[in-house]
């Protein structure tokens, strides 16, 4: 599982609180987002030296993994900064998140995250939703050549999942899975955004849908 915050800005790192509480409490592997912001992945030395402890935490809290990316402002991985993170963080699992899709040469950088021994790739193929990306996402799957997965991720459901795996040979999925759950507040400010955004909604919760999860691992268990 990955575990993140803030996902309308694409998902963020979580608090202590609850990496330890996800850690305590889930058997499974635990992926942790290490991503101080939202917005770019160019990062201020000030904000790299919160990811550096933020992947100290994870290793000391006993997570399986970390999931980051640093991108220079030519819009290429940061090999160097990227570097040390990967030293950092081993023996952790390493993901390069969706970052990837921000690259101006899909293949080039495929290849420098190789080269930084990182285990997986998180992408949608340099789109939106990885369904748009299948046919970039399927040309990665066969160059990488079981050197480094390629993990399909965005807009990945129950109802697609198979055909995008057919399609692209991945063998592993990025999803949410989730289901709306209403405020339970009976007071309401309709007119007020903590997020200063209308389109963020104030009294309503994505949670995780158990039942979704279930149906999904299912069809993936039947590949």
């Amino acid at each position: 599982m990955e575990l993140c915050d803030n996902l309308y800005e694409g998902g963020t790192t979580p608090s202590i609180g609850l990496i330890k509480y996800a850690r305590t409490h889930l058997s499974i592997n635990l992926m942790v987002m290490i991503r101080p912001r939202g917005s770019d992945f160019c990062y201020t030395d000030d904000e790299f030296e919160i990811m550096k402890e933020d992947i100290r935490i994870c290793k000391q809290l006993g997570v399986h993994g970390v999931v980051f990316g640093i991108l220079l402002p030519d819009g290429n991985v940061d090999i160097d900064r990227t570097g040390l993170l990967v030293e950092l963080a081993k023996p952790m699992n390493i993901t390069f998140h969706r970052a990837f899709d921000m690259t101006p040469d899909s293949f080039k950088t495929m290849e420098d995250i190789i080269r930084l021994k990182i285990d997986r790739i998180l992408t949608a193929g340099q789109k939106n939703k990885a369904p748009d990306g299948i046919e970039l996402i399927a040309e990665l799957v066969k160059s990488a050549n079981k050197r480094i997965t390629i993990m399909p991720g965005s807009g990945i459901h129950e109802k697609n999942i198979r055909k995008i795996h057919d399609i692209t040979g991945a063998v592993e999925f990025h999803l949410t899975g989730n289901k709306t759950v209403e405020s339970k507040m009976h007071f309401r400010k309709n007119d007020i955004y903590m997020g200063g955004l209308k389109e963020i909604p104030e009294y309503s919760i994505n949670k995780t849908d158990s039942d979704r999860i279930r149906e999904i691992v299912n069809i993936v268990n039947q590949l």
